[in-house]
């Protein structure tokens, strides 16, 4: 795979840079090993692409966490204590999950790396929440968020969401004072 675009959030390319280089070239360098070939093994069933070849981004997943983890980046995990104070009193809720919680696909010297081959939504979370949560939890200072470009996304299910218009809400939205920098990488075949 090859980065196609870059977009620095607040500062996220500069900061990257000057504090964290090695951790940057790291995130390219397993990037550049993704063999995308390799995963275009979704044939699909919807009415627009019926039975067409396409990438699977359960395939690409599993590909970028081997490389993370065979250059010592691990998943961040935190249980979550649901609040139940808020509940009126006449609602009697039922027991809430025990296994809730919320992750960082990678972490590693106060990095912290999403890779969204998924729904728009998500993006948008990664970015604007949960890495905000990941950082006042003490985790992380900077992220990197992977997503493909416009081409390499209509080559997968309908929904999945892309770089530029990703690109375009965060500009549209601005930089808020509880945002981290974030580097967003478009990612292509």
């Amino acid at each position: 795979m090859m980065i196609a675009g870059v977009y620095s959030f607040n500062g996220g390319k500069e900061a990257l840079e000057s504090g964290y280089s090695s951790e940057l070239d790291a995130v390219k360098q397993i990037i550049t090993v993704v063999d995308s070939l390799e995963h275009k093994t979704k044939t699909s069933y919807e009415k627009t692409m019926l039975g067409k070849q396409l990438y699977s981004p359960v395939s690409l997943n599993k590909s970028f966490k081997q490389g993370f983890e065979e250059r010592d980046w691990h998943n961040y995990r935190v249980r979550c204590e649901y609040p139940t104070q808020y509940y009126t009193a006449d609602y009697q809720p039922s027991p809430l999950s025990a296994g809730a919680f919320r992750d960082m696909d990678f972490v590693k010297n106060r990095v912290g790396v999403e890779v969204q081959f998924g729904k728009y939504a998500f993006m948008v979370y990664n970015v604007c929440a949960k890495m905000t949560i990941f950082n006042k939890l003490g985790v992380i200072d900077v992220g990197i968020e992977i997503v493909p470009v416009k081409d390499f996304a209509a080559e997968m299910s309908s929904g999945v969401s892309y770089f530029e218009q990703f690109v375009w809400d965060l500009e549209q939205r601005g930089v808020c004072n509880i945002d981290i920098p974030v580097l967003i990488l478009g990612v292509a075949i």
